[in-house]
């Protein structure tokens, strides 16, 4: 596909083809502080629900661990979904999640039930969190302005992995936390900009290794059907095939954002609507179809003019 020829732009919600539109869904780090109060308006049972999986809220302990983080987050991207779909906003013909939202892109594309969906999220953040802290220090570190090669190199030399490939010049390594710091100090000589995320544990690396046997297993208990629409993995970059072991095996597997991004394009999106909390995704669809940045509305699209 010559993507030159393809302009995408921010537009406002609206109607839309099928054939042109995909639906994307956020991981961590996309919380917003009215999400809980969203969710609890258009959705108190999903919320109720979810207060009761977890324990306790988990929106009151969003920032502190990925076991709050994960459901919360999904219970903000499905509430979002269906309130979309009851607007007569056009349906995407695919989908694509970053990490945790690959559950809610399975929902939305009806491979899995809303309500496995959430005992899923909740469980995968109970085994990573689990897992984070097993493994010790660990944390990731975002790379800005640094070519693939220079995060390939910079992770070898430094006993790191790729976490994800969010869009160019927007990487994430993940290891631990010395060595980070190591990295870190190496790419700013080279003047690179390298900033360490907050965040508790080495996601999408051999850190999470503990969790992916006992999610592989609270899949098998779920009730799974082929999704009525392509969903592209993110670690993959190719539509799910074998959901439950590809949702498995994604926990320790580097997130390729920007590579999911170029296969929905070469399917055919031309707009793309960021079903989450906050306008993470959107603004990384910015930098992946190289459009030019504008204000968008909640819900709103990155379009091909």
């Amino acid at each position: 596909m010559d993507r030159a020829r393809v302009r995408f732009q921010i537009a406002p919600p609206q109607a839309a083809e099928d054939g042109t539109l995909a639906g994307l869904f956020p991981g961590q780090g996309s919380h917003t502080p009215e999400m809980r109060e969203t969710v609890r308006r258009l959705r108190p049972e999903l919320l109720q629900a979810c207060i009761e999986l977890v324990g306790e809220d988990p929106f009151a302990r969003v920032a502190q661990s990925t076991r709050f983080a994960q459901p919360a987050i999904f219970c903000a991207s499905v509430v979002a979904l269906q309130e979309r779909r009851r607007s007569g906003a056009g349906e995407p013909f695919a989908y694509a999640g970053h990490s945790l939202g690959e559950l809610a892109a399975l929902v939305a594309a009806g491979a899995i039930g809303l309500e496995d969906g959430l005992r899923l999220a909740v469980r995968r953040g109970e085994l990573m969190a689990a897992a984070g802290e097993s493994s010790g220090s660990g944390g990731m570190l975002a790379l800005l302005g640094a070519s693939e090669e220079q995060c390939e190199a910079l992770a070898a030399g430094h006993g790191l992995v790729v976490a994800n490939q969010n869009a160019p010049g927007q990487s994430v390594l993940a290891g631990p936390a010395d060595r980070l710091r190591e990295a870190a100090a190496a790419a700013r000589g080279n003047g690179l900009r390298a900033l360490m995320l907050d965040v508790a544990a080495a996601f999408h690396s051999p850190a999470m290794a503990a969790a992916v046997e006992p999610f592989r297993e609270e899949l098998a208990r779920v009730d799974l059907s082929a999704p009525r629409r392509p969903v592209v993995s993110c670690a993959t970059a190719r539509p799910f095939f074998d959901v439950a072991n590809e949702l498995a095996d994604a926990i320790v597997m580097p997130v390729r954002w920007m590579q999911t991004m170029d296969r929905l394009v070469e399917m055919g999106a031309r707009e793309f609507v960021d079903y989450g909390p906050g306008r993470v995704l959107a603004r990384l669809t910015a930098r992946n179809v190289r459009r030019e940045p504008a204000a968008g509305a909640p819900g709103s699209r990155a379009r091909a003019a």
